[in-house]
C-alpha cells in the first residue's frame, strides 16, 4: 500500500457495500417454487463484524430486494440497509447525513454500472476483482478476490490496516 492509498484509507469511517456481485457471487439460485437463494462468504461476515468492532460503520445499498439478503444483513447487525434502489446516490447522501459524515470519509465497494455514481462520490472507490471494466478503471483499490469469494473481507482488511486497527483486532479476536 503506497502512502497516498494508506492516507486515503485511514480516513474512512463508513464502508458502503453493494450486494449482488460483491457480498455474493452474483448468482441467482431459484428453487422449484421460484424462490431465490444466495450464497454469502463467512469470511466476509466476520470481516464486517471486525469492522464494526473497530468503529467502522458498514451500510448496504442494493438494487434488488431479497429476503435472503435482508436476513443476512440483519444477522450481521447492519442497520443501514437499503434494498430495491438503483439510484444509490440519494441514499448514500442520506446515510452520511444521519451519521454526520463527509463523503470523503466513505468507501464504496462495487462491481457493476449501478455502482458508478456512488464510486464517483466517495473518498475511496473500491471494486471487486471481477467487476466490469468501467468500474475497475474508477477504483482506487481493487480486491484480488472475486465478489462473494472474500472480497469484502479484503476491502475491510485494507481499510483497517490503514487505520491502524488490524493488530488490536487480531490480538482480541485471535485469543478467544
Amino acid at each position: 500500500m503506497n502512502v497516498k492509498d494508506k492516507e486515503q484509507a485511514a480516513k474512512i469511517r463508513l464502508l458502503v457495500l453493494d450486494v449482488d456481485g460483491v457480498l455474493t457471487d452474483g448468482g441467482l439460485y431459484y428453487d422449484h417454487q421460484g424462490n431465490i437463494s444466495k450464497r454469502f462468504n463467512v469470511q466476509d461476515g466476520l470481516g464486517i463484524k471486525l469492522a464494526q468492532a473497530a468503529g467502522l460503520e458498514v451500510a448496504v445499498i442494493t438494487g434488488l430486494d431479497s429476503p435472503a439478503v435482508e436476513t443476512r444483513v440483519r444477522e450481521l447487525g447492519i442497520t443501514e440497509y437499503h434494498a430495491g434502489h438503483l439510484a444509490k446516490i440519494p441514499l448514500l447522501e442520506g446515510i452520511c447525513e444521519r451519521l454526520k459524515l463527509d463523503l470523503s470519509e466513505v468507501a464504496y465497494l462495487g462491481d457493476d454500472w449501478v455502482d458508478a455514481g456512488p464510486m464517483r462520490a466517495v473518498g475511496l472507490p473500491m471494486a471487486v476483482a471481477n467487476a466490469q471494466s468501467e468500474i475497475l478503471v474508477m477504483a482506487d483499490f481493487i480486491t484480488e478476490a472475486h465478489g462473494g469469494q472474500g472480497a469484502v473481507r479484503e476491502a475491510i482488511r485494507h481499510i483497517l490496516e490503514a487505520r491502524g486497527d488490524l493488530d488490536a483486532l487480531w490480538e482480541e479476536w485471535g485469543n478467544r
